[in-house]
């Protein structure tokens, strides 16, 4: 399964049915998990662990180092889940001594060619990023979160489950769950109300939901407000916590 113009660390760990294209380098530090399949011209350095059934296409950089000028080779690591779909030219870093030390990737993930996930992000399950969708160090990315082609999160930034970035959004404040932005910099719209109907929501989760976008953007409400009318509602309306969550947990203000 692994093609005889491949370069394989004998310290890397293979699963015994994973897949190496010609001329791909798996370095010193890697482990594939079981079903994984690397196209031609790929190279992944380590530490890195990747899960199972994962697609990885020709010409990406996984796993090499940070591009943080204090990184002075320090032991970080990147972790990727299972059944991720990673397309041409797309580079992943490993983490930083200054964070966490790791940056982690979910499962179930569809990224597109030529995005570049930093040093020390995490991303959830279940995204979209589409092509050149880039985000900077430290970047939080909730679950199904999607990410239109060009967009672009600046460092630190959070962005909740569900939110969707619209195309070349330039992100620099953080986005709640369930919220639609776009623009220059990004602005919220409203919610994510399609993505949510395809995710099974009721009408009646939806409602609320956007009720809880009118009370943190459209009344004139500071966020602490908004973060007490809010929590008031939840146990009623368990939907909210994820919105209620991003409120609370937002340290660089709403992209409003």
């Amino acid at each position: 399964m692994i093609h005889s113009t491949a370069i394989v660390s004998d310290k890397a760990i293979i699963a015994d049915d994973v897949e190496i294209g010609p001329y791909s380098i798996i370095g010193d530090g890697v482990e594939i998990g079981s079903g994984t399949r690397i196209d031609s011209h790929v190279v992944i350095n380590g530490p890195t662990i990747i899960g199972k059934d994962n697609h990885i296409y020709q010409f990406a950089s996984i796993g090499d180092d940070p591009q943080d000028k204090k990184y002075a080779n320090e032991p970080t690591r990147l972790v990727i889940g299972d059944r991720n779909t990673i397309r041409e030219f797309c580079t992943f870093s490993r983490g930083t001594s200054q964070d966490r030390g790791e940056t982690t990737i979910g499962s179930d993930n569809w990224v597109m060619s030529y995005v570049h996930i930093a040093h020390d992000c995490v991303v959830g399950d279940k995204t979209i990023m589409a092509n050149n969708t880039t985000l900077a160090g430290h970047v939080h990315l909730g679950d199904w979160v999607i990410c239109g082609g060009f967009s672009g999160v600046h460092q630190f930034c959070k962005i909740g489950a569900h939110a969707f970035l619209g195309m070349y959004s330039a992100v620099n404040r953080d986005i709640p769950a369930y919220t639609t932005v776009s623009g220059q910099p990004a602005t919220a719209r409203g919610i994510n109300s399609e993505g949510l109907k395809r995710r099974d929501f009721s009408p009646e989760q939806i409602r609320n939901i956007k009720n809880a976008y009118r009370i943190t953007f459209r009344q004139g409400k500071k966020k602490e407000e908004a973060i007490e009318e809010i929590a008031a509602l939840v146990d009623a309306q368990p939907e909210l916590e994820p919105f209620l969550e991003s409120l609370r947990s937002s340290e660089r203000g709403l992209a409003r």
